[in-house]
């Protein structure tokens, strides 16, 4: 569709102004965005590229200049940055018009896309059930329809699981690929930025745009941007695909077995090697309070600066320290102070050893289990989520010591701990709610994900999908 969208660069202010009217009108039933941007102004001086005049929106993590950028935290509720995002200034350059900053969970932290400070966001197939997060409403405003691309940032699965309650295509490329300069972080070893489509061929697309060496990124690759849209073929024969089996196994839902497991016959019949693997079953459980633990590590360094005095919101008081401790008091929500909690006791000068610095190890042991099943199969795969999205009202009836819980929900971890490519497909649908299927591959394997993902694609004719939001 953005190649389509591109060479009409005539009919680009009709449809940008389009899409923006529609965003708007649908805020009322998903409140999936923060601050709308009408893309009057960008029509006027649209660039060539390949999404020229090609309607997308940003994640609220993502600078923009002159724009509000909040990360959905009442903290940076009135900040305004002085730049662009290198990934913003990349999109202008390549045509796009930004038409909306799109809702999150706070600082990006969390799974739900419920702790935002505007309120949850509420997904376009049933506004009963949650979106995901943490990159809930890009997901939601792709999977409305309303904008073709969208992006979002992904430091656990904050991409992946929304792309599976939404119905859409959500990419977490290799990290390094894309740089992150300008992204408000969350965990800095963890943080990717991601992006959603509706379509394999649009997510190959989008990542040509993307990536590429930015300076101002150290952990940015030198590695050449390949030509992936153009290197797609869909062809399943002889790829060797590892179904992970811990994560089947601990998986109750039937109606997702069955989804699944179907389509693995239909991948074998187009001449895939499907076989089951087992990773170590103590660090598949150990993935979650590893992830708890670096990434809220992590966060709480990155977010000292938030402190009233130097930018955003701030409450006052009799002298700094006060001013420092009422504006966190009151600036973070409840989930984020749990967070900076964890986060700085795992820091503290005692604690560093036997927590954080176990932490890493861990993670290590975790990512040499994938990476030596990598080495045998071209592909890890396993269903993005154990169900269709939960009920937002249902969230308290969660079991979080349980397997289904510990493994199915959270293993796509692995690939922010490992850094390889991952991304998540539709691939069937349960009472009238999509479902995804999770493509792992390694590290700077993007052309072979996205061919994997596009026989998927071409098996289930799920492509271009669309809510009717009710």
């Amino acid at each position: 569709m953005i190649k389509e969208l591109a060479k009409n660069k005539e009919g680009a202010k009709e449809r940008c102004l389009k899409a923006y009217e529609e965003a708007k009108k649908l805020q009322d039933k998903l409140n999936h965005v923060i601050t709308f941007i009408d893309p009057s102004e960008q029509c006027e001086e649209i660039k060539e590229g390949k999404m020229a005049g090609v309607p997308i929106a940003l994640k609220d993590n993502v600078n923009t200049k002159g724009i509000k950028t909040t990360a959905a935290s009442q903290i940076l509720s009135n900040y305004v940055p002085i730049y662009d995002a290198h990934i913003a200034t990349k999109l202008k350059d390549a045509g796009a018009v930004c038409i909306a900053k799109t809702s999150m969970d706070e600082l990006a932290m969390g799974g739900t896309n419920l702790t935002s400070f505007i309120g949850p966001a509420y997904n376009p197939w049933d506004t009963r059930r949650m979106t995901g997060g943490s990159s809930g409403g890009s997901a939601a405003i792709v999977a409305s329809g309303t904008v073709p691309m969208a992006i979002g940032s992904d430091t656990g699965d904050s991409v992946r699981k929304p792309a599976s309650f939404c119905g859409v295509v959500g990419v977490k490329p290799t990290y390094g690929r894309i740089s992150r300069y300008g992204i408000i972080p969350y965990a800095s070893s963890l943080d990717h930025v991601g992006y959603f489509t509706r379509s394999v061929e649009d997510a190959a697309l989008t990542l040509e745009v993307l990536a590429g060496r930015d300076d101002r990124d150290m952990t940015s690759s030198y590695r050449e941007v390949e030509a992936y849209s153009e290197l797609l073929n869909g062809d399943l024969k002889g790829k060797r695909i590892a179904i992970l089996k811990n994560v089947t196994d601990a998986l109750h839902e039937e109606e997702t077995r069955k989804i699944f497991f179907d389509l693995m016959k239909k991948m074998e019949e187009k001449g895939a090697i499907v076989e089951e693997v087992s990773l170590d079953e103590n660090l598949m459980k150990a993935i979650l309070p590893t992830y708890y633990l670096i990434a809220n590590c992590e966060a709480t360094s990155n977010h000292s600066n938030l402190d009233g005095l130097r930018f955003g919101y701030r409450e006052e008081g009799s002298d700094m320290q006060e001013i420092m401790t009422n504006t966190r008091t009151k600036g973070f929500g409840p989930l984020i102070r749990r967070r900076f909690v964890i986060g700085s006791y795992g820091l503290f000068e005692e604690n560093q050893e036997r927590l954080f610095r176990k932490g890493q190890k861990v993670r290590r042991l975790i990512v040499e289990e994938v990476k030596s099943c990598l080495e045998k199969y071209d592909a890890i795969v396993a269903p993005a989520s154990g169900s269709i999205a939960p009920l937002i009202d249902a969230q308290k009836d969660q079991d979080e010591l349980s397997d289904e819980y510990l493994i199915t929900e959270n293993y796509m971890a692995l690939a922010n701990f490992s850094g390889y490519p991952s991304m998540t497909v539709p691939m069937g649908f349960i009472d009238g709610c999509p479902i995804g299927i999770n493509i792992t591959c390694g590290a700077f394997e993007e052309v072979k994900m996205f061919n994997i993902a596009e026989g998927i694609e071409e098996i289930t004719g799920y492509k271009d999908l669309k809510a009717e939001v009710k």
